[in-house]
């Protein structure tokens, strides 16, 4: 499996381009801008993109989604639970001081349960709100994986001051959907770095 993370956008947003070496099949999650080098790195692995996934519709995951879209003709999956947040880019550009990007059309609903193929791997989706209602996180076990968005970091949790947020909830999310994890799960948070199921639960004082 390819799986290559960009740091993107004024936030170093984490964008995940994973790739198949037998299908050539790829999936972006979180193109949050920067699409440009999105696309080189897809061009250099002869990458074909089946998916785009938004963990949630903070500018800074979504930002990019609409023009990777133009480019690839891939469909976008988001929960639809963060409608209202993916309706506010205007106000959330305005907040960061930055232009407001194309606002993107929502392909797929991103439910918990549903699953999306890549190759051999499989990537379940669990929907994790707290950060944002319509927060989801990508587990696949085959390669021992958890694309976390903004629910789960090294050392902490997603912040739960912004629209949508919720602090009971998101504890509640890390806790049901993502501790019972193996220990060994590589996470890839939305920004900063990875870290392990197991190394959060000895370690994040969030989690005590």
């Amino acid at each position: 499996m390819i799986h290559e993370i960009l740091k993107v956008g004024a936030l170093d947003c984490n964008c995940s381009i994973l790739g198949d070496e037998a299908t050539r099949q790829a999936i972006v999650v979180d193109p949050g801008d920067e699409v440009g080098r999105i696309l080189e790195i897809l061009a250099q692995h002869r990458l074909r993109v089946t998916a785009i996934v938004i963990t949630h519709a903070h500018i800074d995951h979504i930002g990019g989604a609409q023009k990777l879209k133009s480019a690839t003709g891939a469909p976008v999956y988001m929960n639809l639970n963060d409608t209202a947040l993916q309706k506010m880019l205007h106000v959330q550009a305005a907040w960061l001081g930055m232009p407001c990007p194309e606002a993107v059309s929502i392909d797929v609903p991103a439910k918990e349960g549903d699953t999306l193929v890549l190759g051999a791997a499989e990537f379940h989706m669990l929907h994790t709100p707290g950060h944002t209602q319509g927060s989801i996180c990508l587990w696949s076990p085959s390669e021992k994986t958890l694309i976390a968005g903004d629910t789960l970091f090294r050392d902490g949790i997603g912040r739960t001051d912004l629209p949508g947020g919720n602090g009971k909830q998101i504890l509640e999310s890390i806790h049901i959907k993502l501790m019972p994890l193996p220990g060994e799960t590589v996470v890839i948070p939305g920004h900063g770095d990875q870290t392990t199921i197991e190394r959060e639960r000895e370690h994040n004082p969030f989690l005590r």
